[in-house]
């Protein structure tokens, strides 16, 4: 069966996205691997089926390269809204339902797309370093050179060490630029190696790096290796609320597989 698709990114997060609101396709992990080879296949981070909700406006069901469900994506999420709304069946704001919830996606008249993101009240800080759930889980430490670090390596046996066993978590390696704006590295669990950029990973910075006291603003500029990424919050008496990932997101091509 011929299988059609459109590619979409944001900051170089990419995606394969299908519609698949009449439940024709039956993936095996094996087949979305296949997909999102970058030397065998379309070549992505993640797999993106748009479902019929009974919930929300959309459905998302999520999978990173390695084929399997994971949680909550940011920029897919923000990928899966324009892709929706390329296709007339959402307007410039929208409720999507996700494996972590539902989450309500807009985009402005600069189509700059904003996800709303969840409240963030656990946050572990150690070592200059901080862990927290942003949606997906998500472990921060600051380093003076990015270009010096080693982020499949040194991801790789954070996100497999016995800390975060057995679940794992994803890896960010930030660097402080401002107070406004810090530089990120990212390792992605599931996808095994470092990706251009992580919205969860992202946002996950922007909370740490004011938990920690390295800034006061609450409006941070995310530079990852393939692009800028904006996170607005406030904090709560329990942690922060009202979070905001925005960011642009691109078509770039469609196709069948």
């Amino acid at each position: 069966m011929k299988i059609k698709f459109q590619k979409y990114e944001s900051g170089g997060n990419d995606f394969v996205l299908i519609d698949d609101r009449n439940n024709i396709y039956k993936l095996s992990p094996e087949k979305i691997r296949n997909i999102c080879s970058r030397n065998f296949g379309v070549g992505s981070d993640g797999l993106i089926l748009l479902k019929v909700s009974s919930v929300a406006d959309i459905k998302m069901c999520y999978y990173n390269s390695d084929g399997l469900p994971s949680t909550l994506c940011g920029n897919g999420t923000r990928c899966l809204f324009s892709f929706s709304l390329s296709l007339g069946i959402i307007k410039k704001i929208a409720k999507i339902e996700t494996s972590e919830g539902i989450y309500t996606v807009t985009i402005s008249n600069k189509n700059l797309v904003s996800l709303k993101m969840k409240n963030i009240d656990d946050i572990i800080l150690f070592d200059n370093k901080a862990y927290l759930n942003s949606g997906s889980p998500h472990h921060i430490e600051m380093t003076k050179d990015l270009n010096k670090v080693s982020v499949k390596k040194t991801g790789s046996s954070i996100r497999f060490s016995k800390r975060y066993f057995p679940d794992g978590t994803n890896v960010n390696f930030c660097n402080k630029i401002s107070d406004k704006i810090f530089e990120i590295r990212t390792y992605e669990r599931g996808v095994e190696d470092e990706t251009l950029s992580c919205g969860t990973g992202a946002t996950a910075v922007a909370i740490a790096v004011h938990a920690m006291g390295l800034t006061t603003e609450n409006e941070i500029i995310i530079q990852t290796r393939g692009g800028e990424l904006v996170i607005s919050f406030e904090t709560s008496q329990t942690g922060y609320k009202n979070i905001y990932l925005k960011g642009t997101t691109r078509f770039v091509f469609k196709g069948e597989y």
